[in-house]
Formats: structure tokens, sequence, C-alpha cells
């Protein structure tokens, strides 16, 4: 095994994300730092600060400039970052009196943090891309199984009849709200990071809001009220909703892992993985792929918390801290969706299956419906007695609790109607609306 998985030739397949990969790759990152550097140099000839012509020199080799990763490697192990290699290697690259002005009044984080948000705007379109692909999936099954009936279980065990269409509607909801919440921190996230040597951009003087503004602009960023070297709350923020995103997903997989034991069989999840040994198992790999994604990150979250805080001006230790986490969190939420997005479409639900299991109580599951049917005509402590009375009576008899309360009263209640579970659903119908009604509003393209 690698030291990660994620990027591991072997168990890369099960593990990674290829398009999210891409974008933290070492070409993807130092492509990002240049993209930076560019920028900086054209928002500074702006600003009357460097000269146009040197602007357009340092953007032209950014442009075209692919430095070997291997050979920052010394500089990036000295600094502890790797942008004074880069800055280095790049000033080499440009030549005379033009070189002088890359990197110009910047410090490392400024290159290093920007160039993350840039790549972030990238991690964030196709997450909300895949949640929405997903929830258009998961709407579609919550309106075909809108009233196929199944039973509900609470702590494992049989508690009263739910139908699979409001159990795929509760794995809907969660994903519109992450999708809603990642907008939303979205505006504070994706900003510039721009303080100079300690967040003051002392270094530019009466040129520095200027250039500011100037480098958002070319890079389509926001500013900040003051630099953010030392503030990490967004970032924690986002690895937040990263967490909640596998977490909603891994919710959905652990209930499917469920659902597809041999003995209750009321679905098949996506496409079965084999045995070594046993031809006849199809294992239920996607989702538990969602449950071990799901616990992996929010164990990751715990740790990226503490890259929060930072000492002073700056800590050099909380944020390699960063570097070690956030990468696999988001690698770990790209990977549950693509896995989830592939699976929910071949979902195969198996409606017979769901029938009988709804028979195995011999009607038990039904007994809070007798109570209350009952309740109307006798009151609540004798409609508790009489179904009492009934379920010890169906133990016995091994039969089935509505052919023993005819028995035990001679009420007027319609007992074919009560022992029919579909009648014993309350608002799952709303609430499949609502959820979906949700769903369309909030996750409009």
């Amino acid at each position: 095994m690698t030291i990660s998985p994620f990027d591991s030739a072997l168990l890369g397949d099960l593990f990674a994300d290829r398009e999210i990969a891409e974008l933290f790759e070492d070409s993807a990152q130092i492509a990002s730092m240049l993209l930076f550097e560019a920028a900086l140099a054209a928002a500074q000839a702006r600003a009357g600060v460097i000269p146009e012509a040197s602007a357009t020199r340092i953007a032209e080799v950014c442009r075209d400039f692919q430095p070997d990763p291997a050979s920052l490697t010394a500089g990036t192990a000295s600094s502890g970052v790797p942008v004074p290699a880069l800055v280095k290697a790049l000033k080499a690259e440009i030549g005379g009196d033009d070189a002088r002005y890359v990197h110009f009044g910047a410090t490392s984080q400024d290159v290093f943090d920007t160039g993350l948000v840039l790549r972030l705007r990238d991690v964030i379109s196709i997450i909300r891309r895949r949640i929405r692909k997903l929830a258009k999936s998961l709407s579609t099954l919550a309106e075909t199984h809108r009233n196929t009936v199944m039973i509900g279980r609470t702590r494992s065990q049989q508690a009263v009849p739910t139908t699979f269409g409001l159990k795929a509607a509760g794995w809907l909801a969660p994903l519109v709200r992450i999708d809603r919440r990642i907008e939303g921190l979205s505006h504070d996230l994706l900003r510039l990071s721009f303080g100079g040597a300690a967040g003051t951009l002392a270094s530019l003087g009466g040129k520095a809001a200027a250039v500011e503004n100037n480098l958002a602009e070319e890079l389509d960023l926001e500013t900040s009220d003051m630099p953010w070297h030392a503030q990490r709350d967004v970032l924690v923020d986002f690895a937040s909703q990263l967490t909640a995103l596998t977490g909603a997903l891994g919710k959905m997989g652990q209930d499917l892992v469920l659902l597809a034991q041999s003995e209750i069989a009321e679905v098949q999840p996506g496409k079965g993985g084999g045995s070594s040994t046993m031809p006849h198992k199809s294992n239920p790999v996607q989702a538990e792929m969602l449950v071990t994604l799901a616990r992996f990150n929010a164990g990751q979250l715990g740790t990226f918390a503490q890259s929060q805080l930072h000492d002073h001006e700056r800590s050099g230790s909380s944020w390699l801290l960063e570097w070690l986490t956030l990468p696999q969190m988001i690698m770990a939420a790209g990977t549950a969706l693509a896995q989830a997005v592939d699976m929910v479409p071949a979902l195969k639900v198996n409606q017979d299956r769901m029938v009988a299991n709804l028979d195995l109580s011999r009607g038990a599951m039904l007994a809070e419906a007798a109570t209350f049917a009952l309740a109307d005509h006798v009151g609540r402590d004798a409609a508790d007695k009489l179904v009492k009375d009934g379920l010890a009576q169906s133990a016995a008899n091994q039969s089935n609790l509505f052919d023993e309360l005819p028995k035990l009263t001679d009420v007027p209640v319609d007992w074919a109607a009560v022992r029919n579970p579909a009648n014993y659903v309350g608002q799952s119908d709303a609430y499949i609306d609502r959820v979906l009604a949700t769903a369309k509003r909030g996750l409009r393209d």
C-alpha cells in the first residue's frame, strides 16, 4: 500500500477522483501560483508600480513556464513552502531587468493561499455540479417509489410502515441544504489572499489599495476587509461542509448496505462486487465506500480544525497542517459524490421483497395503528390493553394480530383497512412533495 490510497496506482480507482485529483497535482499547484504572479504584475502595472513592459514579459513567461516540481524540492524543504524556489526559477527564466519585478511586494502565503482559492473555485464547481446530478437521480427515485410501502425501522427494529420514496427523499433533503451552504460560504471563501510580509501591504505604500483591487479583478476574486493569513475560519467552514456532505452520503450508503443484506434483500445497490471464493456474493462496494469516506472525513475534520490556531500574523505549523488534510478531505468528498452519482441510477429496488418483509411481524408493526383505531371507540387505555392482549395471542398462536383482535372486541373497526400498511404511511406523500419542491427550487441550474 502507498502512503495515501488516494494516489495509489493499485487503489486509485477505488479511492481517487481523477477530475479533482488533477487540481491538486504539483503541476496544477504551480500553475495556480504562476497565475497569481502574472496577475500581480498586471495589477501593479495598472497601478503604476512596475513598468508595463515588465508586466507583459512576466505574463508571457508565466503562461508557458513549466518547471519540473523536482527542481523545486530542495528549496521547498529549506523554506517550508515552494514559493521562494518557484520565484527564483521564474526570475531566472525571465532574465534581465524585468526579473526584479517578479513577486514585487508579495509574500509566499499570498501566492500559495490565492493559488489554493483559485483551485477551490474549480473544486466547488465540480462538487455542486455532481450534487445536482445526484439530486436529480434521487428526485426520480423518490417520485417513482412514493407509493412503494416498506418497513420503517428505528434502532434497527421494525417500527411502522414508511415508503421507499420517503426514504429517498430523506437522502435528498440534506444534499439541498449542504449545496445551499456551500454556495453561501463561497462568497467568503473565494477571496484574494494578499497582505505582504505581515498582512499590512506596507511595501506598496500608497498604491497598496489600487494594486489589491486590480489584482482581485485580474483573478476574478473578491477582496477581504483585511488580509486573512491567520484567519482560517472560512476554510474550516468549508471543511465542515465537506464532512456534512460525505456524512449525508454515508447515511445513504449505510441504509443501502443494511437493506441489501441477504436476509432483507430489499435493494441491490449499484454494481455489486464479487468475492474471491464465494461466487454467489454481490458485495455492496459502492455503498460501503460512502460509509468509509464519511467516517474518514469525520475524523479528518477534527485535525483540520486545529489549523485555525495560528500564532500572531502567521503560523507555519498550522498552515502545513492544512496541506496534509484539506486535499484529502476534498478528494474524499469528490469520490463519494462520484460513487453515489454512479450508484443511484443503477439501484435495483425489490418491491416484492418489501411486501414480503412487511408480513414478517404478523401485523405487529401496525399495533400503533390498531391502538388508535380502537381508541376512537373505547379510549386509549382500554385500546392499549386490547392490543397487548392481541399481540400475546398472536405470539402464542403464531397468527396475525388482526386475526386475533376481532375475537377480543366487537367494536366496529374496519380491520381490513387498518391492517393494510399502505393506509398507515401518514404524511409521506406531503413530505416527498415538499422535499422535491425545495430541491427543484434550490438546485436550479
